[in-house]
């Protein structure tokens, strides 16, 4: 009853946390939401706004007649309405990604009883920083307008909006008396600026173009007005203290100081951050969402990171509060309405540091309900337990799942469930469930399952949700999917997503264990228990379905990926043993099992390079710029930074391009070398070798050869073919 009483008060003051009444709003956006999605049933579908008399977000869904009646209070409850339909009687599911066609049934089908589901919680937060980086960097609109839709089907109101703000911190500086030049060589390269934005690094790779900026300002604004039309309030960016260091040299009593080298990198690339008591900072904030309200409007909701995995000037408890006051007092004093959001990554990453005192001296000092908490990464640390419930401050409770876009299968979904009930249940001020995951990865079934959690008030039963789940991926009831997916949420989906994770196909070659701290593979499963979800996915009817095939690629890629190490193990005992036969033999083997990775890698649009780096290219206004984006596109995937350093492969995926182009490579030249040094009685130097091979990989981001863009080849016969080919050297008990 407590928690209710606190939330209704929340609920029923606090204009940002409330549902609002949307009758008069035009439903026109929805409308062609279910074009876009139905183009040939869309005109069967009505949605309606249906009365908000008890604060209760919720929707309707039935059937009259010959139409299907999707009735909500919020243009996001209708959306999620349409995607619970899509759901649990089209048995479709719609992808985030444009390449994916939405397969629906040919007679629409009908809802024999209504269905009425309300929101547990009033905001759903969606993607991260680092999102714009690992995923985003290189989308046009047309990528942009399905991930979208794709919010809006589950039910996602606050999503993070921060492409653009280059245009606005251009014309800011320009008011501070820094030139264009000076300002585009303080930006980094296009891959690199949500660290940028995070006051982690300047200037690296960059100048940025100013065509980057312009076409990004016309999207972001595309991206605005549609995430508004749907009912959606976007979070925008606010000034966080990072300035560019030159601007010491107009404003020399300015408080401007160095912040902490970050990931690495070199001193010249350091951040430097004004101190919130300047009466500069103040100054700034106002002139910059003055800036940016004329460009892109405001919903009043402000993302402000000021120490995110950096050191604060100080760590006394007094100054934490004052600082966090002060860059409240200035947020409001731009905007009297101002909301700060925070994602509060530090509170788990940086635990040591971050003290409960100094975590509760730093939020508590904003007024109540003026601000909102991440909870970053609550599927491993909830931050919420151990700080009473964020001391009372509103939180949304969020799944990350994936860090640098790497393609690992991951999620640890039975645990997720029990710790969202838990929260729903016990989290006083839990105002909202979201996602902040670094990349788009391949776990589709963690975000589908942490966003529907929040229209079930009476729970979900993970295994008949798990049943649904299965008949969306082939499209009918099949029985050998069931068992494939009930086996895979319960011995595979049962460990959270780490940072720094890949298989060893991605790793820099050694001899033992992985040769980067960036590429583990952080697996407690048993291979052999993902090879016989491979297998029963296999015998399933749907062989034609877009997620069906995905599922089989993805899984397939995982299962040859954790053998891979099998076999390196192997080649290791060989080398020991001084056997250049085995050697051989065990090096063919490797190199066969990438190859065979790769042939099953093209048959997904969803494993590819190709897209990656043609998209970069196309940024570009000519071939200099051209060469530039890729390069940058080229440079965040495999050395993140510079040569060789503590980043390098931290955004490793296997796709079919990156693996033939710069993963066997590297395993090509480990192989011979480790051989050359048996056959001439010597030890392998695996330092000479590192050296060597970080040469080829500075030199891989220069190169300008092309990837397919298409997927070719059937996924079915070929994941059937590497299954049979591998099950008996994976399971040879079987």
């Amino acid at each position: 009853m407590k928690k209710i009483l606190f939330l209704f008060f929340i609920l029923f003051n606090i204009s940002m946390f409330t549902v609002a009444a949307e009758t008069n709003v035009s439903l026109v956006p929805v409308r062609e939401l279910v074009k876009r999605i139905l183009p040939e049933h869309y005109r069967k579908i009505v949605v309606e706004y249906m009365p908000d008399v008890t604060n209760d977000e919720r929707f309707e869904l039935y059937s009259q007649a010959d139409k299907i009646i999707i009735r909500g209070t919020t243009k996001s409850a209708i959306g999620v309405g349409l995607n619970y339909y899509l759901k649990y009687y089209c048995k479709t599911y719609v992808s985030w990604y444009s390449f994916d066609k939405i397969e629906t049934p040919k007679v629409l089908p009908v809802v024999p009883e209504k269905v009425v589901r309300s929101a547990r919680v009033p905001e759903r937060f969606f993607l991260n920083y680092c999102t714009y980086g690992y995923t985003l960097t290189w989308w046009g609109w047309h990528e942009w307008e399905r991930l979208i839709d794709w919010m809006a089907l589950n039910g996602i109101n606050m999503p993070l909006a921060i492409a653009g703000q280059e245009s606005v911190w251009l014309n800011v500086w320009k008011k501070y008396g820094l030139t264009e030049k000076q300002i585009l060589e303080y930006f980094t390269g296009p891959s690199y600026l949500p660290w940028h934005r995070m006051s982690n690094i300047d200037h690296w790779m960059g100048p940025l173009p100013m065509s980057w900026i312009k076409n990004q300002e016309k999207l972001q604004k595309k991206i605005l007005r549609r995430t508004r039309d749907l009912g959606m309030k976007p979070v925008l960016p606010a000034f966080a203290g990072h300035v560019p260091e030159i601007l010491k040299e107009k404003y020399p009593k300015a408080k401007i100081t160095p912040l902490s080298i970050w990931g690495d990198f070199e001193d010249q690339y350091r951040c430097h951050f004004l101190d919130p008591f300047d009466s500069l900072f103040t100054d700034i904030q106002k002139t910059y969402i003055d800036e940016q309200t004329k460009l892109y409007g405001t919903d009043h909701i402000y993302g402000v990171d000021p120490f995110n995995e950096l050191a604060p000037p100080s760590w006394e408890p007094e100054y934490l509060a004052n600082a966090s006051a002060k860059i409240y007092d200035v947020l409001k004093n731009a905007d009297s309405k101002a909301v700060w959001l925070q994602m509060t990554w530090m509170f788990s990453y940086q635990r040591k540091d971050w003290t409960d005192e100094r975590i509760k001296s730093y939020i508590t000092a904003v007024p109540d309900k003026k601000q909102i908490l991440l909870d970053y990464y609550a599927e491993r640390t909830e931050v919420w337990k151990f700080s009473e419930s964020y001391y009372k401050q509103p939180f949304i409770w969020c799944y990350l799942g994936n860090f640098g876009g790497n393609t690992m299968i991951a999620g640890n979904i039975a645990e997720v469930d029990r710790r969202l009930n838990e929260a729903f249940a016990n989290a006083e001020s839990m105002v909202g469930v979201g996602s902040t995951l670094e990349g788009f990865d391949v776990n589709p079934i963690m975000y589908d399952f942490v966003f529907e959690k929040v229209w079930h008030k009476d729970g979900i039963s993970l295994h008949d949700w798990t049943v649904q789940w299965a008949q969306r991926r082939v499209g009918t009831t099949d029985e050998n999917a069931e068992k494939a997916w009930k086996l895979l949420i319960d011995k595979i989906y049962v460990q959270y997503s780490l940072c720094t994770e890949g298989t060893l196909t991605n790793a820099r070659p050694s001899l033992t264990g992985h040769g980067n701290w960036t590429t583990k593979n952080w697996t407690k499963y048993n291979n052999r228990d993902l090879l016989e979800a491979w297998g029963l996915l296999l015998r399933s009817k749907a062989i034609t379905k877009i997620a069906y095939k995905y599922d089989i690629v993805n899984i397939g890629r995982q299962v040859l990926g954790n053998y891979f190490t099998v076999l390196r193990d192997e080649f290791t005992q060989a080398y020991e043993r001084k056997d250049i036969s085995a050697l051989t033999i065990k090096g063919n083997e490797m190199l066969s099992l990438l190859n065979d990775l790769e042939a099953l890698l093209y048959t997904s649009p969803s494993f590819l390079l190709g897209p990656w780096l043609t998209n970069a290219q196309n940024m570009g206004r000519n071939m200099e710029e051209s060469r530039y984006y890729e390069k940058n596109a080229r440079n965040i995937i495999t050395n993140w930074s510079t040569q060789g350093v503590a980043l390098n492969d931290y955004g490793n995926r296997t796709w079919a391009g990156l693996l033939q182009g710069y993963y066997t490579p590297r395993w090509k030249m480990f192989i011979e070398e480790v051989i050359s040094a048996v056959k001439q009685n010597k030890e392998f130097n695996n330092e000479t070798f590192f050296k060597k091979v970080t040469d080829e990989e500075w030199q891989w981001i220069s190169k300008t050869e092309n990837y397919p863009i298409q997927a070719t080849g059937d996924s079915y016969l070929l994941a059937n073919k590497f299954y049979h080919k591998y099950h008996h050297l994976i399971n040879p008990d079987e």
